[in-house]
């Protein structure tokens, strides 16, 4: 017992140490901030966030996991950008929500997280002013673009200024946690097709029905003996609902990639990403010579996507992510050689790469 006492003591030093460091580190945060306000720089700087990220990770030397000290230090920043500024980020809510997982994962539990009824709203949140970002999921590797997330950014002059990896878990949830009682399983319709196979499979007799969120889902089951849902822990946790199955997707490594859209393009990093979007004069290869340019420049094009514009019968939009940064000068040429054969093109931001693990 002695021994152990005397241990706690060295561990009562070592936490008083850590609360001076990170109480240093916060008056130096105000300094900072100070002189962003004085210069009228953005407080939110995603490319300077994930420096640090990577820098403590490769630091660490253990025992302590890696992506818990990622974890701490996401915490530390968001705390400390609140002491700044404190941001308003909106989200597809309610609380519980992929997006709001999304959210809390890059801000931190520091910034202000405003729960939005649809994507739209988010959009509106930014450009009205209510919020200074927000978190607009756009694709998953299972399931492809999400349409509709992306047909707001025809209507809306905001720029992406950070990206966000999310690995996506499902689980089916109710009251009872019992599977013979379920005879409706209500979901967002990204989760019922990411889980199609599995439900074909282990609930055949059940009646599916769409919601606007997996949180939603979730606060319906709660209310209906016979229903479950089709949510996030989180979710699970909040409405009382018991597993019934974890892990029901039909295939794993299942991530969703968010955008975060504000007024802002981030600087470069060195590994940037950019988004633009075109529409094409309509002739034989038209889209094959707006390509040519990226392959000439060595730009390698990590995804093209193609929505109808909606304002003209069989007018198209293309989305497209390249690698490297708006100010990069094979960037610039390849887009001054692009925009000759384009009727429209708009830049959509430059931010930083993020990787994801991408094993089996």
């Amino acid at each position: 017992m002695r021994e152990i006492e005397k241990l706690r003591k060295k561990i009562d030093r070592i936490d008083s140490q850590i609360l001076e460091l990170i109480n240093e580190r916060a008056r130096t945060a105000l300094e900072i901030g100070r002189h962003k306000r004085d210069k009228k720089l953005f407080f939110y700087n995603p490319e300077r966030e994930r420096e640090i990220l990577e820098k403590i990770s490769g630091l660490n030397e253990g025992p302590f996991p890696a992506e818990s000290v990622k974890s701490i230090y996401r915490e530390i920043i968001s705390a400390s950008r609140a002491l700044e500024e404190k941001l308003k980020v909106a989200y597809l809510g309610p609380v519980a929500t992929f997006s709001h997982l999304a959210a809390k994962k890059h801000f931190g539990s520091s910034a202000e997280l405003i729960p939005v009824d649809d994507i739209k709203a988010v959009f509106d949140s930014v450009e009205s002013g209510s919020a200074a970002y927000g978190i607009v999921p756009i694709e998953n590797s299972n399931e492809g673009a999400v349409g509709y997330n992306l047909d707001m950014f025809m209507d809306y002059d905001l720029k992406v200024s950070a990206e966000i990896m999310l690995e996506v878990s499902h689980n089916l949830l109710s009251r009872s946690g019992r599977r013979e009682k379920v005879k409706k399983i209500y979901s967002h319709p990204q989760p019922l097709a990411q889980c199609r196979e599995w439900l074909k499979k282990n609930m055949p007799g059940a009646a599916l029905f769409e919601t606007s969120s997996t949180t939603r889902a979730a606060e319906i089951a709660s209310r209906e003996p016979d229903a479950a849902a089709i949510a996030s822990e989180a979710a699970a946790e909040i409405y009382g609902l018991k597993f019934i199955t974890r892990k029901i997707e039909d295939r794993r490594r299942n991530y969703t990639r968010f955008l975060v859209v504000g007024n802002d393009i981030a600087p470069p990093s060195g590994r940037d990403k950019t988004s633009i979007m075109f529409s094409l004069k309509d002739k034989p290869g038209a889209l094959y010579g707006i390509l040519s340019p990226f392959k000439k420049a060595g730009i390698n094009l990590t995804k093209i996507e193609s929505r109808p514009s909606k304002r003209k019968a069989w007018e198209y939009i293309f989305f497209v992510d390249l690698e490297g940064h708006i100010e990069d000068k094979r960037v610039k040429k390849a887009l001054e050689a692009v925009r000759e054969d384009c009727l429209y093109l708009k830049i959509l931001g430059s931010y930083p790469m993020v990787e994801y693990d991408k094993g089996a």
